[in-house]
């Protein structure tokens, strides 16, 4: 940081005199008038101090320009003393208002790598002072709040007021709210930064837009939130998709229906389905099961067979006889 100091100079109560031994150019090669030495004497009756250090006064001078520093203000610039007018000249910013530079003595105002005089600071529409006061940036140009909003600002899609300069806004999809504005269009309660589903034009909060439009169970009326089941273009949480019956769960598993009603296999056979007259067992037709019915009689297509040869008689002509049905060959030798 640089630092804006007054040399001063220091009387010596006593007067000193230095001899000092100059070893010259022409001493060092042996050169010059006939080689001698040359010895200069330095009479010292004043000092100057200076960052903590003592100099003579000749020697204080500005790091750039050589010009001597004492008795005026200097800038201490990594560890380098400069004059004012050097260090203005090399390091001091220029004012954006009037390309001035802005000197030691001045306050430096700065807005993005921009820098104005504390006087130069004002809007660029109605000139007001900008200092200490809300303000807004456009094309380069620095403007009141009032100004700003008058020429440049947006408007909220809620109220339809402007965002006045250093409002905060919410953004989603080219429309902009106040904070206060974007709310859910069910609850008017504010999103804020919380999680919301927009439909259409509107925006609810996640729990009206499940109560208003969320899948729910056919069963128990509860909104599905994942893993459910489709059933005759109905939707069921999966643990509500069970057997009318028994309860079984019947997700992934083979059921049938009867009155719009879910059945598991065993429980529709037990109450609905016919039984094979052979081995008594429900004929449900669920996997492609297939049987043979005659005079209210039904048989398992593997249980059509003749009751005394056991041949198959599927798709081939049979006799009965009471309960039982036999092939031609074995009802001839019964008739014998």
């Amino acid at each position: 940081m640089s630092e804006v100091e007054e040399v001063k100079k220091k009387k010596k109560v006593k007067k000193t005199v230095t001899r000092v031994e100059v070893e010259t150019e022409e001493s060092k090669t042996g050169q010059g008038d006939q080689g001698e030495q040359k010895n200069e004497l330095i009479f010292s009756n004043e000092y100057t101090k200076a960052m903590s250090k003592e100099w003579h006064q000749s020697h204080f001078c500005c790091w750039k320009c050589d010009e001597s520093l004492t008795g005026h203000r200097y800038v201490l610039k990594e560890e380098h003393p400069y004059c004012v007018r050097c260090y203005e000249q090399v390091y001091a910013n220029n004012c954006e208002e009037c390309s001035k530079p802005i000197g030691i003595d001045s306050k430096d105002l700065s807005y993005k790598e921009k820098h104005w005089h504390e006087k130069c600071f004002l809007c660029n529409k109605c000139r007001v002072s900008l200092v200490d006061k809300p303000f807004g940036s456009k094309a380069e140009k620095v403007y009141c709040a009032n100004c700003y909003d008058a020429s440049f600002a947006t408007r909220c899609d809620g109220c339809g007021e402007v965002f006045k300069a250093g409002t905060k806004k919410m953004e989603y999809k080219g429309h902009q709210w106040h904070d206060q504005c974007f709310c859910c269009c069910v609850c008017k309660n504010p999103i804020g930064t919380k999680s919301f589903i927009p439909r259409d034009n509107d925006i609810y909060c996640t729990g009206c837009y499940e109560e208003k439009f969320a899948t729910r169970c056919i069963k128990c009326s509860q909104i599905i939130t994942s893993g459910g089941v489709t059933y005759r273009n109905e939707p069921w949480h999966r643990e509500c998709f069970c057997c009318t019956n028994c309860s079984t769960c019947l997700a992934g598993q083979r059921f049938t229906s009867r009155d719009d009603k879910p059945y598991c296999a065993d429980c529709f056979g037990e109450l609905f389905a016919k039984k094979c007259i052979s081995c008594t067992k429900p004929i449900t037709g669920i996997g492609g099961t297939r049987f043979i019915s005659f005079e209210e009689r039904t048989w398992h297509n593997d249980c059509f067979i003749c009751a005394k040869c056991n041949m198959s008689l599927v798709g081939k002509g049979f006799i009965t006889d009471g309960p039982e049905i036999l092939c031609p060959e074995c009802a001839k030798q019964r008739l014998m």
